[in-house]
């Protein structure tokens, strides 16, 4: 029998941090009846692997995949998901900037939103990042909304909830996280949204820089948009009996 819910989470280099986080999401599932975490350690080159290793030592039940070699947030994601054994899937970022209290909210709506919705997305209020970084931001997903017609307006929050299947039917190509409202979207499911607090990073540093997101996210709209125009919609499936 399949779980409920798997609570998927990419890391990379985040050693003062997995453990914490750990712990805080397992408080924020009290309630839950059943569900799994899964670590992806995305290629980690500062200890996370042995901070994973120790902790799953304590908790043999915690599961954690890894990449030989950095292959970014997405290919984790995505080998998160694949492995996962949850119908529901939530994610947050390893960093410790989302809090795992805002997953009970976001599993409340993905499940009482009926099969046509498709996931529910975190939008962060009061950001705790560096000026420089949310005005990019905002000049980013302004321009972004701009280019694809979909809502979005936080496309960078880690803490979002999905239907497993939904998620499988998209097309995947590196840096497609940043895409899954528009990707949900094109398939014909509903995206709703949930406001989320923000938290200031503790330890380690962020992997993204203003100029280097900046330069990719122009080649991915272009593709993006070209996903959406080169789409009929989702057919309809029944099955004869």
């Amino acid at each position: 029998m399949a779980m409920a819910l798997s609570i998927v989470v990419p890391v990379k280099d985040e050693a003062q941090n997995v453990g914490t986080l750990f712990r805080e999401i397992t408080a924020a599932l009290a309630k839950e009846r059943s569900y799994e975490i899964i670590f992806v350690d995305d290629g980690s080159t500062d200890g996370t692997a042995n901070a994973l290793s120790q902790l799953k030592l304590e908790v043999p039940h915690l599961r954690i995949l890894r990449h030989e070699r950095n292959a970014g947030q997405s290919r984790a994601l995505r080998t998160g998901v694949n492995a996962a054994s949850g119908e529901i899937i939530a994610t947050l970022d390893g960093d410790g900037q989302n809090d795992p209290a805002d997953l009970p909210k976001l599993l409340a709506e993905i499940r009482d939103g009926g099969a046509g919705l498709g996931l529910v997305a975190g939008t962060r209020v009061r950001r705790q990042d560096k000026w420089a970084k949310r005005l990019a931001s905002r000049f980013a997903n302004r321009f972004r909304n701009w280019i694809l017609r979909d809502g979005a307006v936080d496309t960078g929050c880690g803490l979002k909830a999905f239907r497993r299947t939904a998620f499988m039917a998209l097309p995947y190509f590196d840096h497609m996280h940043r895409y899954l409202i528009t990707l949900m979207l094109r398939e014909g499911y509903a995206v709703h949204y949930v406001n989320v607090s923000h938290r200031p990073r503790l330890h380690g540093s962020s992997k993204y820089g203003v100029w280097d997101r900046a330069l990719v996210g122009i080649t991915d709209l272009i593709g993006v948009r070209w996903l959406q125009h080169r789409f009929r919609g989702g057919a309809l499936m029944t099955e004869e009996l």
